[in-house]
């Protein structure tokens, strides 16, 4: 018996090492494991009296996984080289040991070793998936929930205890480099029928089944241990199939990737490279490059903000302490519109009764046609039952009588954004509500204290701003107005939580964080075409500095009308004190003069084919916004998109808009797309160097405009060497 795993030898000599992590709902390599998984396998190599042994796991799941808090220690680490080796090597060190029983490749081919069997329960991910594939035999259990598969690329690594040999040589080398690059898993009956794994049984059998195998197997030996092996097809990395797949799959990675994401890069070198060397030169070779990513800041970025951070505010990192957790269980949704549509059916989704309101029964009724559809689509996929597809139609009442509201335990407000019919829907809502029910508003522009003037109880008034479409957006903005207590923003967190997205938490500003940053990238964009930038430059360098899209493709999808009205709206409130933007002019003219609204009328910066064909940039821009003799390089368009959303994002922070850098990484990548690679503006920050970064934004400033100039804040980190994250600090700098 070690900390973490149960070992029990039973009457035919078998050992069953059962996997079960202390004080946790699910198994993952920690250092803690990795040293009792090499324990474990020595005593079986050992001890005679045994004959094999069978793992398997005392949880639900097998095993995630690394433990990613441990390898975001380590990213970015002081370690020399060959400690740095060592540290990576471990793992893929005892797998190996567990595979040949630590003989040589001679005396391995003539006696074998001691059997090893896996008795998958659950689901099998990233050095989970490794452990098993280490195995000699793999008996999955027949649950819904079994998926194996390498998702280490999602956070800018590779598998680095021998998956990305392994799976190559079970499976073959295009098909391994789809799984690996991509990270999508497996399901059961597809891995056995691949090849994987070798049986599939009833959960209660799995264990049964693989003391079975090792009974009746005196000695194994993995594939690629035998002599004569071939990858599957004969297709080893000098097939000239297979150098068509490295050929072809080099070009298809760098076309998603933009060359921004090493870990897809090195992932396909160690499919090459170790498909030309023996097994034992391979994995060493994969530990290599798994070593280099681990040193890279975005392996180390990525896993802070895409994990370790994300996982924290999900689970209520954020939550005021000492309040009581309250459950939403009837919401009155405002607003049948798309947001108001895609707030209720998620809401709908988790169990919630929803009274969904607008102007008249037609419109409300049209808004629940959005659950409608997606509940068609979801049995349609088989993703849902009817059963339950109804269950959740029933649960949303649609209605145009405010009296409908009176039992609601939450209300969100999502109407068109003008204050007035925000003020008319505010004041009839609160006349039908209880005395203690949270009032919420979906703005995604006005500040929350003005709209709270219209509601008595300011202290219980709050901004949830959701991102479309709501049912496939991760992220909720959670806006503080300057009378918002504590025991409200716990009740919106609580909310949050139970529709499963991520939160942020921003004070109040016009425009809060996402959508006054995101605004920077579409209006840097149009600033472009009017200085005259080949339109399909500025596209293109959008999607080369990681964007999701180009900034005019975004400007379509949000709509080039509804910009310019919001626009003309901050002018209105800011009177004197606004500061006009070089895209006003772009927008004005495209809206006003040639009424270009976007793809909402078939026509914006690109043209939508009616017959429904390939959408194109509108050959237009140029007669309206003639090209520029000299084009810039594409790095300095990259550069100007870059630094311009992460100046908007400093300035929130030196203003009190956000309270902590995480926050500003999280909002950014799942708000508005910013290059996930990077883990954020504030890590793009840090990365770049704070004074090296200070001083492009002010050349940038000096060429087009005061827009780039860094906020005082960013100087005086730079001339103090300070920077918005510290080893071990993941949270990262709070505001002032």
């Amino acid at each position: 018996m070690t900390e973490t795993i149960r070992f029990e030898v039973d009457g035919d000599g078998i050992a069953l090492l059962t996997i079960d992590l202390p004080n946790t709902g699910m198994n993952v390599f920690n250092a803690q494991l990795i040293e009792d998984l090499d324990t474990c396998v020595d005593k079986v190599l050992a001890d005679d009296a045994i004959k094999g042994a069978v793992i398997t796991s005392g949880k639900p799941a097998f095993l995630a996984g690394a433990d990613l808090n441990m390898l975001g220690g380590q990213a970015g680490g002081d370690a020399t080289p060959e400690e740095a080796f060592e540290s990576a090597f471990r793992l893929n060190k005892i797998l190996r040991k567990m595979e040949t029983g630590d003989k040589n490749r001679k005396v391995l081919a003539k006696e074998g070793t001691k059997p090893f069997a896996a008795a998958v329960n659950g689901l099998a991910l990233g050095g989970g998936f490794e452990l098993v594939l280490g195995c000699h035999y793999r008996v999955l259990a027949d649950v819904p929930s079994m998926q194996l598969g390498f998702p280490e690329v999602q956070v800018g690594l590779l598998p680095g205890a021998g998956g990305t040999q392994r799976l190559p040589r079970l499976i073959g080398i295009q098909a391994a480099a789809q799984a690996i690059t991509t990270g999508k898993p497996f399901k059961g009956q597809m891995a056995v029928g691949l090849g994987i794994a070798q049986e599939i049984a009833p959960l209660e059998d799995v264990v049964t089944k693989a003391k079975e195998w090792v009974k009746k197997s005196p000695s194994a030996l993995a594939p690629w241990d035998k002599k004569g092996f071939k990858y599957p097809g004969g297709s080893g990395a000098m097939h000239p199939g297979s150098v068509q797949t490295f050929v072809g799959a080099n070009a298809m990675a760098q076309k998603q990737t933009q060359h921004n994401y090493p870990a897809v890069q090195a992932i396909l070198s160690c499919l090459f490279e170790g498909g030309v060397v023996d097994f034992d030169t391979a994995i060493r070779i994969e530990s290599k490059y798994f070593m280099s990513l681990l040193a890279d800041p975005v392996a180390g970025n990525m896993i802070r903000s895409l994990f370790i951070n994300k996982q924290a505010v999900e689970k209520g990192s954020l939550r005021p302490e000492g309040i009581e957790r309250k459950k939403v269980k009837r919401l009155g949704m405002l607003g049948a519109g798309l947001m108001g549509a895609g707030v209720a059916y998620v809401s709908a989704k988790v169990g919630m009764e929803v009274v969904l309101l607008d102007r008249d029964e037609a419109s409300a009724e049209k808004g629940k046609d959005y659950s409608r559809n997606l509940v068609k689509k979801g049995v349609e996929r088989g993703k849902v039952s009817q059963e339950k597809g109804d269950a959740l139609l029933e649960r949303i009442t649609t209605t145009s009588d405010y009296a409908d509201l009176k039992d609601c335990d939450l209300i969100i407000e999502a109407v068109f954004e003008a204050e007035d019919i925000k003020k008319d829907v505010t004041e009839k809502t609160e006349a039908v509500i209880g005395d203690d029910i949270v009032f919420a508003s979906n703005t995604s522009t006005l500040p929350i204290t003005g709209l709270a003037k219209n509601f008595s109880r300011p202290h219980q008034f709050i901004g949830i701003h959701f991102f479309s479409p709501v049912d496939k957006m991760p992220l909720v903005e959670i806006i503080m107005g300057e009378k918002t207590d504590d025991a409200t923003l716990a009740l919106a967190l609580d909310y949050v939580s139970q529709i499963k997205k991520t939160p942020i938490v921003v004070n109040d500003s016009r425009g809060f964080y996402t959508s006054r940053c995101f605004g920077t990238y579409v209006t840097e964009g149009y600033a472009m075409v009017k200085e005259g930038v080949n339109p399909a430059l500025i596209e293109n360098a959008g999607k080369m500095a990681g964007m999701p899209v180009g900034p005019l493709a975004v400007g379509d999808e949000v709509a080039l009308d509804l910009s310019y009205k919001v626009g003309m709206a901050t002018k209105k409130a800011l009177g004197d004190a606004y500061v006009e933007s070089p895209a006003d002019g772009f927008v004005e003219k495209m809206v006003v003069d040639l009424e270009r609204f976007g793809r909402k009328n078939g026509k914006g910066n690109y043209v939508y084919p009616e017959d429904g064909g390939k959408k194109y940039l509108w050959p237009g821009l140029q007669d309206h916004f003639p090209l520029s003799d000299e084009q810039p390089t594409v790095d300095e368009v990259k550069s100007r998109f870059m630094v311009r959303q992460a100046v908007e994002a400093a300035r929130c922070f030196e203003e009190g808009v956000l309270i902590d850098a995480s926050s500003g990484d999280i909002g950014a990548i799942f708000g508005w797309g910013f290059a996930p690679f990077t883990g954020g503006p504030f890590s793009f920050i840090d990365t770049y160097g704070v004074a090296e970064f200070v001083a492009e934004a002010d050349r940038l400033a000096q060429a087009y405009g005061a827009r780039f100039t860094p906020p005082q804040m960013l100087r005086d980190m730079a001339k103090k060497g300070e920077t918005f994250y510290s080893k071990g600090d993941t949270r990262g700098r709070l505001a002032a």
